[in-house]
């Protein structure tokens, strides 16, 4: 059986408990071909109950060993600032160093700055700390309003929900997005979100908030194939052309023809993943028309053509 991705969750206390729970909640959830994509291991400098930052206290079971033998080290939200563990911050340095993905959830961009990870890169924290963030690091390229940025190995997300996203956008990186999106089905969260900044986002988003388009938008990943224009959408939602684009940048950070084509990207990518179709079909059912369509939208969100694509993301049916 093959090794499951290694993960370390670094908790440092005062730690907060939501954004702790999100990885081996999400993470934990994926499973590929039957087995576990994931061994998630929570840990910390010192084994133990540890502190939170409400009336709960955790047991961590794991110490910073952990860390050595992940392949993506995450730190989750905390109150900490000045006293954090020496041990942690330089663990998380040769995790870096050694080339591994190390992200940050909420607060915890505070532990990865700390450690000098940040300097002169691209990240993003949870938006009330923002403020607090950028004067205490003014070399980091703060960007308070996504979900969540990649620059490198180094990922950092937003507050609270926003790990959520972070958790999905790994499990797409890793296994493709058919497989984020069943993980997204099993913890009943939004279907993987853009909010980043490599090669996989053109666009940093924030994330969805309204409800008011959401049974024309279910109608539309229904008809993703057909050619829809702004005014059929416009006619389902029983509204204007002008008040449907305002709604729908209110409540997915895009216009009905954006959102419509980040749609059909996914839907190709599901495509190659879990079918042997050939490219024009794809190209024609996820509604992309074209296999040149198909090869430039997906080469700008993933950086792979769709045959790399394809081989990179096929499973196997299990032995």
């Amino acid at each position: 059986m093959p090794v499951a991705h290694r993960v370390a969750v670094v908790a440092v206390p005062p730690a907060t408990t939501f954004d702790l729970s999100i990885p081996e909640l999400v993470l934990g959830a994926t499973a590929v071909d039957g087995r576990p994509g994931y061994e998630v291991r929570i840990c910390t400098a010192r084994p133990g109950p540890i502190a939170t930052s409400s009336s709960m206290v955790v047991t961590v079971p794991y110490g910073l060993e952990a860390v050595e033998d992940a392949d993506t080290v995450i730190v989750t939200g905390t109150a900490a600032r000045e006293e954090i563990e020496p041990a942690v911050l330089a663990a998380l340095r040769r995790a870096a160093g050694a080339g591994k993905r190390v992200a940050s959830i909420c607060t915890g961009a505070f532990v990865l700055a700390r450690a000098g990870l940040l300097d002169g890169r691209s990240a993003t924290t949870y938006w009330a700390k923002s403020e607090e963030f950028s004067a205490r690091y003014p070399e980091v390229r703060l960007r308070p309003d996504v979900l969540y940025v990649e620059d490198g190995n180094l990922l950092s997300s937003a507050g609270l929900s926003a790990g959520i996203d972070l958790c999905l956008h790994l499990v797409r990186s890793d296994y493709g997005a058919a497989t984020a999106n069943a993980t997204a089905r099993l913890v009943v969260a939004a279907p993987v979100r853009p909010g980043g900044q490599a090669q996989f986002i053109a666009t940093p988003l924030p994330p969805e908030s309204g409800t008011s388009l959401a049974g024309t938008r279910a109608w539309a990943l229904e008809r993703l194939h057909e050619p829809l224009t702004r005014g059929e959408l416009a006619a389902h939602a029983a509204t204007s052309v002008r008040t449907l684009t305002r709604r729908f940048h209110e409540e997915t950070g895009l216009s009905p023809l954006q959102w419509l084509l980040y749609q059909r990207v996914i839907r190709a990518q599901e495509l190659l993943e879990t079918t042997e179709l050939p490219m024009e079909q794809v190209a024609r059912l996820s509604g992309l028309a074209t296999t040149d369509s198909l090869r430039r939208h997906l080469a700008g969100r993933t950086g792979l053509t769709p045959s790399a694509y394809r081989a990179a993301f096929t499973r196997q049916p299990p032995s």
